[in-house]
């Protein structure tokens, strides 16, 4: 795998490109803010900003290259040609396509196994499992970063894949109908799973049957070998019949990746992990116990990749500090914790989320601050209603503070006092 002038023109059809310098360990970036020394800088048009206004600052930064349109490569002009001699320019008709383009010649050349994650909650947080568990047991893998789950997160993440990686993770988010077979098609994942069906996104796609049929073209690409997993305790998972090999992992006694036993406290979550025939006591470092879920969809992946059940076992058990995910962090200036879990909220994680708060036993007070939960469609006020609610199953709380527009629904049913 080379990242070079002969590899970006049998890519990118039309391609003018001047290389310069050694790119073994770069990687591509859509962020000038982000751009480290090196990286090649793939100018974007969004709405409000055009990455082609920042061209001279990356380059002028550090970057070692830049992926620009041919309408906008004027902007050269204005950067010292001693600079340009030193950088790689490449020149497209349109640097998001030229992108892909490029991600998904570099997945041909790719020959390790790649591993697609969605869901509509615990993408993240199961993905980082994943990752922890084959480092556990001495895989090298590559896992995308962050909530980079979009064509163009998908795209910079494939780019960054090495000979020297045996597996890769990559999270696969949509928002909207028809996005997931044009990930699933550039990922060709041989491994997928789908971590549950929740109210996220409606706006985008239609009802909850419609949010399962999107993330279930995960699956479309796969080949004779290819394996989806799925949480076998929703029926509208399981109640379809696919086309390839299927494992379950949930509560229920019929999956082939079970949780029993789950007693949570402040401390954590225990729960007896059984794996086909085996069997587990483990401790998850958290009373989420959402947590079990995405540990259980962990293993088995994992467990698909071929890593002993005892290390799946040992490795779940590990923390997955993720920011915006039930993270906890000390305040600096007065005694008290803050758990931020405030990325990208719906129904489930809101409601997962308060619940596990409730479990937390201390004297100190505990106030729980609201966002709205977005993309919820015309049916957002009655979500909202509902989570007013659900605080009355949190009894412990002593102040509820909510924030922005849709909360004034959350206050009509919150109980009197908070």
């Amino acid at each position: 795998m080379l990242f070079d002038e002969n590899f970006v023109k049998q890519s990118v059809p039309g391609v003018q490109c001047a290389f310069s310098g050694d790119f073994e360990n770069a990687e591509f970036c859509v962020d000038s803010r982000q751009v480290k020394k090196g990286d090649i800088f793939v100018a974007l048009e969004g709405d409000n900003v055009n990455g082609h206004d920042f061209v001279k600052d990356v380059l002028h930064a550090g970057a070692g290259g830049v992926i620009i349109s041919h309408d906008k490569k004027n902007v050269l002009n204005s950067i010292d040609k001693k600079i340009l001699k030193k950088k790689t320019i490449i020149i497209v008709d349109d640097p998001l396509k030229a992108l892909i383009s490029l991600a998904s010649g570099w997945r041909k050349m790719m020959t390790c196994p790649v591993v697609g994650v969605t869901g509509s909650v615990g993408k993240t947080s199961t993905k980082e499992i994943i990752s922890n568990i084959l480092l556990l047991h001495g895989v090298d893998n590559i896992v995308s970063r962050g909530n980079q789950n979009t064509i163009i997160g998908l795209s910079m993440n494939i780019l960054r894949v090495r000979p020297n990686h045996k597996v890769a993770i990559f999270e696969m988010g949509v928002s909207k109908r028809n996005e997931m077979r044009e990930l699933a098609d550039l990922a060709k994942p041989v491994y997928a799973i789908v971590t549950g069906i929740g109210h996220s996104h409606l706006q985008g796609l239609g009802s909850l049957a419609d949010i399962a049929i999107e993330k279930r073209h995960i699956f479309d690409f796969f080949k004779k070998d290819g394996v989806g997993v799925i949480n076998g305790d929703q029926k509208i998972l399981t109640d379809v019949a696919y086309p390839h090999p299927v494992v379950t992992f949930g509560c229920k006694m019929t999956n082939r990746i079970q949780a029993r036993k789950i007693k949570v406290t402040d401390g954590g979550t225990k729960f007896v992990l059984k794996m086909y025939r085996e069997k587990f006591e483990v401790t998850l470092p958290s009373p989420h116990d959402a947590l079990v879920y995405n540990a259980l969809g962990a293993a088995a992946i994992t467990h698909l990749l071929g890593v002993p059940s005892d290390v799946i076992a040992k490795a779940i058990e590990l923390p997955t500090n993720i920011k915006g995910r039930f993270n906890t962090k000390e305040l600096k200036f007065v005694p008290g914790k803050l758990i931020d879990d405030c990325y990208n909220a719906s129904p489930e994680s809101m409601k997962s989320a308060l619940l596990a708060l409730e479990k937390i036993s201390t004297s100190a007070r505990k106030v729980a601050v609201l966002g709205d939960m977005l993309e919820l469609g015309v049916n957002s006020p009655f979500w909202h209603r509902q989570l007013g609610r659900l605080l009355r199953k949190v009894p412990s709380l002593d102040k509820v503070v909510v924030v922005a527009k849709m909360n004034e629904w959350t206050q009509e049913t919150a109980p009197l006092g908070l």
